[in-house]
């Protein structure tokens, strides 16, 4: 019996490690998989567990913000990660910060110190078959385990240069210089439109040229497909390119004036609710703060605020929506659990939320109970949500952010009143969560 009371688990960085902790809290057996340092990513540096590979920053430690109410609802299930990063932090304002190297070797400390605990320092080329499993390879997993995701899943599985556009908040863009409306009003109006003069226009498109790229990573060898080339990239091969592509205004006149505006930048409803915008064709290599800067030149989005910036990087990730259970568990195959950024989560925080709620739900299992989600008036619930619910258009990855979570159904709430009740909401909903179930 206590053999089958094993949980493996595949991948050896932040969701991985979370995943194995709440395991070990429930006494469980785990056996985690880690190829380093036999074999190396292109990115990591080290043998350690968790290793951060990008900035050392897990962003906002205030509840305040949507990052930083995730943060809190982890600490409530004792999250492994974020224990670690308190004993390395190190001064970054209101940011949670760590020291890399002190981080990384207090989880494989704790982690060491636990009975139940094996640390396979292999790589694992194919999905075992015979006891449970929590896939927690991330962003660069390996190419001869990809092979076998593949071979599981099936043509669904995505692997290449993913191109994401950034996503606005709603109430942060100024609707009164916007109209609704579909191209030669061929269906129901469902984009949000912001024209631009041919003045606002060139300025926009000098900004783009001269604005700060992100460079390429050593291994990352971007190969960008024509349907998707960065805004940037648009604007310079020549000033009218974008308004015969992505800021087409042809079929769009407005409805004050029934003229033809010289440019339109659309938005794109992002969620169910309506709270999230995603700029259409705006997939960008700008670095955010000049995201921030030149896309704030749009008329109506002067006081945008991003949820999401846009990025065209290396991703390896899975359509969740179409293989996965709100347990995180494979539709064809139960005993196959996934779990951090290859399931469609951006961030440190986020993949490794999701490794902490894929240990839950293996536990769970293993103990022959079943364990609904969180609410989704928590982060946790709203990221499961989000993952595993089919998209209005084709699945993103996405970092943690308020448009995600259940609307509070309130009308005109100050924004700092907004992020307080959202808290206040959201840990009590949680806490109330974990006492159904009987999870301390």
């Amino acid at each position: 019996m206590a053999e089958k009371k094993r949980v493996i688990i595949i991948g050896g960085g932040l969701a991985g490690c979370e995943a194995a902790w709440q395991l070990l809290r429930r006494g469980h057996r785990v056996f985690l998989h880690e190829m380093r340092p036999e074999k190396f990513t292109p990115a990591h540096k080290t043998e350690f567990l968790a290793e951060l590979v990008c900035s050392n920053s897990l962003k906002s430690n205030s509840i305040q913000s949507a990052p930083g109410l995730l943060k809190e609802e982890m600490r409530c299930l004792h999250s492994l990660i974020l224990t670690a990063a308190q004993e390395a932090k190190v001064d970054a304002g209101t940011a949670l910060a760590v020291d890399r190297l002190r981080f990384s070797r207090k989880v494989e400390e704790m982690l060491n110190a636990q009975d139940n605990f094996t640390l396979i320092r292999k790589e694992c080329a194919e999905i075992p078959e015979d006891c449970l499993t929590i896939i927690a390879t991330g962003p660069l997993t390996s190419e001869s385990f990809a092979v076998s995701i593949a071979g599981l899943l099936g043509s669904s599985y995505l692997y290449f240069y993913d191109a994401i556009a950034p996503i606005i908040e709603a109430d942060s863009i100024k609707m009164e210089k916007a109209f609704w409306a579909s191209r030669y009003n061929k269906s129901t109006p469902d984009y949000l439109n912001l024209p631009l003069s041919e003045e606002e226009y060139k300025i926009f498109c000098e900004q783009l040229l001269f604005g700060e790229k992100v460079p390429p990573k050593p291994f990352e060898e971007v190969r960008h497909f024509e349907g998707c080339l960065p805004i940037e990239t648009l604007a310079a091969r020549g000033e009218k390119t974008m308004v015969f592509g992505p800021l087409k205004p042809v079929g769009l006149p407005h409805p004050k004036t029934g003229k033809t505006p010289y440019a339109v930048v659309q938005l794109r409803r992002e969620n169910s609710f309506g709270t999230l915008f995603n700029m259409v064709g705006f997939q960008t290599k700008l670095t955010w703060p000049e995201q921030r800067r030149i896309f704030r030149l749009i008329p109506g989005l002067e006081e945008a605020q991003f949820a999401r910036y846009g990025s065209i990087h290396r991703n390896t990730y899975i359509n969740a929506p179409a293989h996965l259970r709100k347990s995180l568990q494979l539709n064809i195959k139960p005993t196959v659990l996934f779990a951090g950024q290859i399931i469609g989560v951006e961030g440190y925080v986020e993949s490794a939320a999701m490794g902490l709620l894929a240990g839950l739900n293996a536990a769970f299992i293993l103990e022959e109970k079943e364990l609904q989600p969180p609410p989704p008036v928590t982060c946790l619930g709203a990221l499961i949500n989000y993952i595993t619910s089919p998209p209005l258009n084709s699945f993103q990855p996405m970092n943690i952010n308020y448009g995600l979570l259940d609307p509070l159904g309130k009308n005109k709430i100050r924004k700092k009143d907004k992020k307080a009740l959202y808290a206040k909401r959201s840990l009590e909903s949680l806490r109330q969560w974990m006492s159904d179930y009987c999870i301390d």
